[in-house]
C-alpha cells in the first residue's frame, strides 16, 4: 500500500476498503500511529515500551471491531474512545499511577492548557513545563483527561464527549474545574515564592 493512496482517501472510505481487504487498515495505522501513542502516553504515564504495547491492542480491537463502527460518528473519536477503554484497562490491570507526567517530547505545555493570556503569563512565571506536567500528574484523573484531550490533543467538546462517553456539558464542567484547579495551584506556587 503506497502512503499517496492512503492519504487521499478519507477515514470513512479506508474502514469501507479495510472491510473489503485487510491491506488497506495500514492506512488507518498510519494515519493515527503517531497520534495515538503520543495520547496513550499522555493518559497513562507509560513507558514508550508499554506505550506500544497498549497500541497494538487498540489497534487489534479497531481491526477486529471494524464492522461495529458506526459511520454516522467520527471515525477518530470512536478510535480514540478505543484508545482511551484499552489505556484505562492496562493502568488498572497495572494498579500503580506514577506522580508525574512522562513524556519524549519537549511540548510546550504553558500554551496548550491556558485558554487566557493570565494563566500563560503565570504559569510562565511561576514554573517550568516540567512543574507543571508534576501539577497536571497531581490532579485526579478525570481531570488529567479532558486536559489532555481538550489542549494537548486539540479535540473538541463533541470528540472529547464521544470519546469519554460523558455528554458535553459535563466535559465542559471538567475542564473549566481543572482549570481552577489549576490556576488554585499555581496560587500555592506564589504564596510559597
Amino acid at each position: 500500500m503506497e502512503k499517496d493512496a492512503c492519504r487521499q482517501k478519507t477515514d470513512n472510505e479506508l474502514v469501507t476498503l479495510s472491510l473489503q481487504d485487510e491491506s488497506w487498515f495500514y492506512c488507518i495505522i498510519l494515519r493515527y500511529e503517531e497520534a495515538l501513542l503520543r495520547y496513550v502516553r499522555r493518559i497513562s504515564y507509560a513507558t514508550k515500551e508499554d506505550a506500544e504495547d497498549i497500541l497494538q491492542e487498540v489497534f487489534l480491537s479497531v481491526y477486529q471491531n471494524l464492522n461495529d463502527f458506526d459511520s454516522s460518528l467520527k471515525f477518530s473519536s470512536w478510535l480514540y474512545r478505543i484508545a482511551h477503554n484499552k489505556t484505562v484497562s492496562a493502568w488498572r490491570k497495572t494498579n500503580a499511577r506514577p506522580k508525574t507526567i512522562s513524556t519524549d517530547e519537549d511540548l510546550d505545555l504553558f500554551a496548550f492548557i491556558a485558554s487566557d493570556e493570565d494563566i500563560l503569563k503565570d504559569l510562565e512565571k511561576k514554573c517550568d513545563a516540567k512543574k507543571t506536567r508534576e501539577i497536571i500528574g497531581r490532579m485526579d484523573k478525570k481531570y488529567q483527561d479532558v486536559l489532555v484531550l481538550k489542549f494537548l490533543e486539540d479535540k473538541d467538546y463533541r470528540e472529547i464527549s464521544d470519546i469519554l462517553k460523558k455528554p458535553m456539558g459535563t466535559v465542559a464542567t471538567l475542564i473549566n474545574r481543572a482549570k481552577k484547579k489549576l490556576e488554585a495551584e499555581l496560587n500555592k506556587l506564589e504564596i510559597k515564592s
